[in-house]
């Protein structure tokens, strides 16, 4: 009896406080109050940094506008001669809008480094240091398969279609016909090339994002040996869309991207070979 009343008595000297779901979820949410400013105010800084890199570049690259647009006019001066190479301007300020086209694409190009690696630290403090170890060689072969798909363009796909261009159009007038002859505008050739290069840069990144999904386990080298051929009709679709709305330029995206493919089965078979390998030696005593 005693005790039940030294109980009792206790249960009233100390009341204990109910806790509610209110109580516990305010709790939770600023427990990761914290953390989740922390990760705001780091992205901030990350984006800061990188939009500094493109308007750095954008000035730059548009105090150099002309050479620039000088350099990537040469395969068509290389094509139809230097004495017979000719652009034309149709409208008053179309100079100024192809320089700040080109600048504002020049920034982009030029300032992506940057852009990566302000990505890679701030989702890198989130990884593993073997997830780390295993990122870095695809932030680095991602601009250099984007600048090998520029350089494909440059020396290789636009002169064949200039060349393709001038066998088609030119016709010399007299008896009846109009001449033709090919003049293109300024603004129109940097689009041309732009759209090449842009489009040959986002198709080369196939082997990366490949071996990235092999890596996360999506598919295998089997099962891409197996879909080969509803991946060429995927090929040539984003070739269609990618490229300037020709046959010629389509084809010419369409093809290495298609040896791109076989490469990355290739390496995703060795990608498989060597997980083999070493869950092989994981499990020897």
């Amino acid at each position: 009896m005693t005790d039940t009343l030294q109980k009792s008595d206790l249960g009233k000297d100390t009341p204990v406080k109910a806790e509610t779901p209110d109580d516990d979820g305010q709790s939770e949410i600023d427990a990761s109050r914290a953390p989740l400013i922390e990760h705001l105010t780091e992205l901030r800084q990350r984006l800061i940094y990188s939009l500094l890199a493109f308007f750095g570049t954008f000035v730059v690259c548009f105090f150099f506008a002309k050479p620039i647009y000088n350099v990537l006019v040469w395969p068509f001066v290389r094509v139809v001669g230097a004495d017979k190479a000719k652009l034309i301007a149709t409208h008053f300020l179309e100079q100024l809008f192809t320089n700040i086209k080109l600048a504002m694409f020049g920034a982009a190009f030029l300032s992506f480094p940057i852009v990566a690696v302000q990505i890679y630290k701030f989702v890198a403090p989130g990884l593993y240091k073997n997830e780390r170890g295993a990122f870095v060689p695809y932030l680095i072969a991602t601009p250099l398969l984007f600048v090998l798909g520029s350089l494909v363009v440059y020396f290789v796909v636009l002169p064949l279609l200039i060349q393709f261009s001038l066998e088609i159009t030119p016709q010399a007038g007299g008896d009846g016909h109009a001449a033709i002859e090919l003049l293109p505008k300024v603004s129109e050739y940097l689009s041309l090339v732009m759209t090449l290069i842009l489009g040959f840069g986002i198709i080369f990144q196939l082997p990366v994002v490949v071996t990235l999904l092999a890596r996360a386990g999506v598919f295998g080298a089997a099962g891409m040996r197996t879909a080969r051929r509803y991946a060429i009709v995927g090929i040539a679709g984003a070739s269609a869309v990618l490229s300037p709305p020709d046959p010629f330029s389509m084809l010419a995206m369409m093809l290495p991207t298609i040896l791109l493919y076989e490469a990355s089965i290739w390496i995703v078979d060795r990608i498989e070979k060597d997980r083999v390998v070493k869950e092989a030696a994981a499990d020897q005593p």
